[in-house]
């Protein structure tokens, strides 16, 4: 089969590999539909995250079961689903919890030795408790089928900020980041109830998806200058929940200075850079909450499904070109220089 791999930073290409196949009694072959290329592939584009040379990569994937293990006893070939960003076992503690991401027997696709999304098909370790079951008329359905791939990264991420961040019903919300998690977590406030939306960002086309999400404010400014128009915009109190979807120290540092006192921060953006932004006094001083990680996205799909197939949330537009899977080279480049914000991919 044909699937996407990195060699060194900027060199994807797209090559022949064995093909995905059941190696476990829990394993299923997934035959991809849909995937797409997340902000955080672009750390190891760009050499800032090590990867082994011909590595898979990818992680955000949505296709039909093709075959299943001997001990898979949801799902069966033919099965429309969706897979979380990492495989789980769905029966540990962490996963009955609700930790999916901290199961012992989990993993992340594209790691050594495992498929990654980006490809014609991928084999599911763990099929039972990683996939999600969608409605077969969805395949046939395009804006559909690409709302329902942000359940397997972005949407569930940035519900997980919002979750983090303690966004309620008539609350103020700000958002610092305009990537696809960033207005992910727009809609997600909205989705919760937040009265008012702050949406830091200085793209234009980004910022016009976040008031299709429901920002009813955009702040263009970055660093202090944005802490001050925030307070400005809240007079001089500050957002009650802050969403951070960038996670550089400056990014931190911005939450932090645009959160009220007694608010909180929920982080998503994957730590880079040097520190943390994080000062610790501040936030003692001014009784803000910090909390956030990596999403176990696999406990919010069933609800988060539900809202996009009655149509309540629709987070398609975060997508903003396709390619075919010959293309996906193009779409690193495009992405890496900011010309595209999310590309999905049409094996």
């Amino acid at each position: 089969m044909r699937a996407t791999v990195i060699h060194a930073p900027h060199d994807i290409r797209v090559e022949e590999v064995p093909d995905a196949a059941v190696r476990l009694p829990g394993d299923a072959v997934v035959r991809v539909l849909r995937a797409c290329i997340c902000g955080s592939d672009l750390w190891a584009y760009r050499g800032e995250a090590q990867r082994v040379p011909g590595q898979r990569i990818g992680h955000e994937f949505l296709g039909v079961v093709e075959e299943t293990g001997s001990a898979v006893s949801g799902l069966r070939a033919g099965d429309l689903v969706v897979a979380p960003f990492m495989w789980s076992d769905g029966t540990c503690e962490h996963c009955s919890e609700g930790l999916f991401t901290s199961c012992a027997d989990g993993g992340f696709w594209g790691s050594v030795g495992h498929d990654g999304g980006q490809g014609e098909a991928v084999r599911v370790p763990h099929a039972d408790g990683t996939l999600v079951k969608l409605p077969a008329e969805a395949a046939s359905d395009d804006h559909l089928l690409t709302g329902l791939l942000a359940l397997s990264d972005v949407m569930g991420t940035g519900h997980h900020a919002a979750l983090g961040a303690g966004v309620r019903e008539g609350a103020t919300v700000a958002v610092v980041g305009d990537g696809a998690v960033g207005l992910c977590g727009v809609l997600a406030a909205r989705r919760l109830g937040a009265e008012r939306i702050i949406a830091l960002g200085r793209h234009a086309a980004r910022t016009d998806i976040a008031k299709l999400f429901g920002a009813t404010d955009v702040v263009a400014e970055r660093g202090d200058a944005a802490v001050a128009a925030v307070r400005e915009l809240t007079r001089g109190l500050g957002a009650h929940a802050v969403i951070e979807a960038v996670g550089t120290e400056q990014s931190m540092r911005t939450a932090i200075g645009i959160a009220r006192d007694g608010g909180s921060v929920g982080y998503v953006g994957v730590p880079h850079g040097s520190g943390t932004g994080i000062d610790l006094d501040v936030m003692f001083d001014r009784n803000i909450s910090l909390r956030g990680g990596v999403a176990p996205v696999r406990a919010y799909i069933p609800e988060l499904l539900r809202d996009v197939l009655s149509g309540a949330i629709d987070p398609a537009p975060v997508f903003d070109r396709a390619v075919s899977l010959d293309g996906v080279p193009d779409g690193y480049r495009a992405m890496d220089d900011r010309s595209a914000l999310k590309v999905l991919i049409k094996p």
